[in-house]
């Protein structure tokens, strides 16, 4: 294989060499002017993610692949990349006051930020196995410093270490399943090896690369039972790294599993299991059981966290779950209401970890339900805030967290997967009682004891009302967001042939 970039490979890649560029003028600015106001590394941060934007905005309708084959930019890649630009913003935008009260240094935060989000376009974009771990590593690392950016806090270095480990693990299994793949088909590239599967070839061999696959990603994604790091990383990692992570990292990872299963393994299916089930199973029914047990386990294990981190953390766990379903619809519509899905989970996600950063003040941590109590009355606007994203992470209408649910449980149904769509609703009802108890906090318990007061920064109060109007907006008018997707997932395997082979 060939390697090296074109011209025109240069200008396909443009919003990647923004990020890139960007990244490192904060690196370097960080070792030649580390006594600067740390306002101008968050700016450098901000202008560099803001033209990058741009650029993905011009590039509406591309459908390319460059870098000899290894990299796609089409509709699907873009929509992820505009997810992860917006999360990263909205990091930055979260994170300038909260650096100021736990101390570090500025530049190194913000590439860290930057390089992670780098990493996430990369796996939004690869169509070939090296590029996607490639993109996958370039991801994790920072994450993995980001995690234990706290020095002087215990929870952090502990969330930092096991985040590393069990990643280390979950990454040695993906090249596992990763290596098969190359020895059974001889290529790399999802689209060669595709077709090479189409005859039925690998058996056994190939069935154990699925489930290698399946059990990497499934880590990344939070899935049970590979989501034992979540809880203790979302609690001890600082809080705006914990909403980058549970937005940005579970989207890049949703869509790496996508571009492997639905343009590298559409053809795969289990005929060894046929006696068992009366029809040979494809990939898909991996992550039926994995929805199930996903959305049921992290539901459940929600009613009872006092940490809102933690009990966030469980959330997203759910919320996996519920992507998941979109993902065994294995039509067309699944993977909108997929991608859906999680550009809604971006807005209400980031939204209430930002409620939780804004709860951080001297001497008060801010992430215990204890600490919420009474904020109606001491800041109205932010119970107000905090009442909309719990009201759309529960699902009810009018907000954008219901025409998630609404997509993803449709697109089950109209795949034939009426059980699935039954078991996720019933799993919707559960996660009310956890999500109603913030705001019975906020606005039915009394403070007892004086607490210092909430200030906000312009930056955060900017960032706070994006994830509001987006979070309302995208409930009551989600037109403009469902036409993106669609057009968006129909670029995904270049054909609708692709997810024929499922059906």
């Amino acid at each position: 294989m060939q390697l090296g970039l074109s011209s025109l490979d240069a200008w396909y890649l443009r919003p990647e060499l923004i990020i890139t560029a960007g990244a490192l003028v904060l690196l370097v600015a960080d070792v030649f002017a580390r006594n600067a106001r740390a306002f101008w590394f968050a700016l450098i941060a901000l202008a560099t993610l803001g033209a990058a934007g741009v650029v993905l905005g011009t590039q509406g309708g591309v459908d390319v692949t460059v870098a000899r084959g290894m990299y796609a930019v089409d509709g699907f890649a873009i929509f992820f990349k505009l997810l992860f630009v917006f999360a990263a913003a909205m990091t930055v935008l979260l994170s300038h006051r909260y650096l100021a009260i736990e101390g570090g240094r500025s530049g190194e935060y913000y590439f860290l930020v930057l390089t992670a989000t780098l990493g996430m376009m990369v796996m939004a974009g690869a169509v070939d196995l090296v590029a996607l771990f490639i993109g996958l590593e370039t991801m994790a690392v920072p994450f993995y410093i980001l995690t234990g950016f706290l020095k002087p806090n215990r929870r952090s270095n502990e969330a930092s270490v096991k985040y590393y480990l069990l990643g280390a693990f979950s990454l040695g299994l993906l090249l596992y399943g990763m290596s098969l793949l190359y020895g059974l088909t001889g290529s790399t590239e999802l689209r060669v090896i595709a077709p090479a599967l189409a005859d039925g070839r690998g058996g056994r061999l190939l069935a154990v690369a699925v489930m290698m696959l399946v059990a990497g990603l499934g880590f990344k994604i939070a899935a049970v039972p590979f989501h034992a790091w979540a809880p203790d990383v979302y609690e001890g990692a600082p809080t705006p790294i914990t909403a980058f992570l549970s937005v940005g990292s579970k989207a890049a990872s949703f869509a790496m599993l996508m571009r492997i299963f639905f343009e590298g393994l559409s053809a795969f299916k289990m005929s060894g299991l046929g006696l068992v089930f009366g029809q040979p199973l494809g990939w898909t029914w991996f992550f039926y059981v994995l929805s199930i047990v996903t959305m049921t386990v992290g539901n459940l294990a929600a009613l009872t966290q006092t940490n809102i981190k933690r009990m966030l953390a469980y959330s997203s766990i759910a919320h996996a779950g519920y992507i998941l379903i979109g993902i065994v619809a294995a039509t067309p519509r699944g993977v909108t209401a997929a991608m859906i899905y999680l550009m809604i989970y971006a807005f209400m996600q980031m939204g209430a970890f930002a409620i939780v950063i804004m709860m951080r003040r001297q001497d008060v941590i801010g992430d215990e339900l204890q600490d919420l109590t009474g904020l109606a009355a001491k800041r109205p606007g932010l119970a107000i805030a905090m009442l909309i994203f719990m009201l759309s992470l529960g699902g009810i209408p009018p907000t954008a967290g219901f025409m998630g649910k609404f997509w993803v449980f449709a697109s089950a149904i109209e795949a034939g997967y009426v059980g699935l769509a039954v078991i996720g609703v019933l799993n919707s009802a559960i996660s009310l009682y956890y999500y109603v108890r913030v705001i019975v906090y906020m606005y039915v318990r009394k403070e007892e004891t004086a607490t210092p007061p909430v200030q906000l920064s312009r930056a955060m109060t900017t960032a706070l009302a994006v994830a509001v109007a987006g979070t309302i907006v995208l409930g009551l008018y989600p037109r403009v967001l469902f036409e993106l997707a669609q057009a968006s997932a129909a670029t995904l395997g270049r054909a609708d042939q692709v997810l024929g082979f499922l059906r």
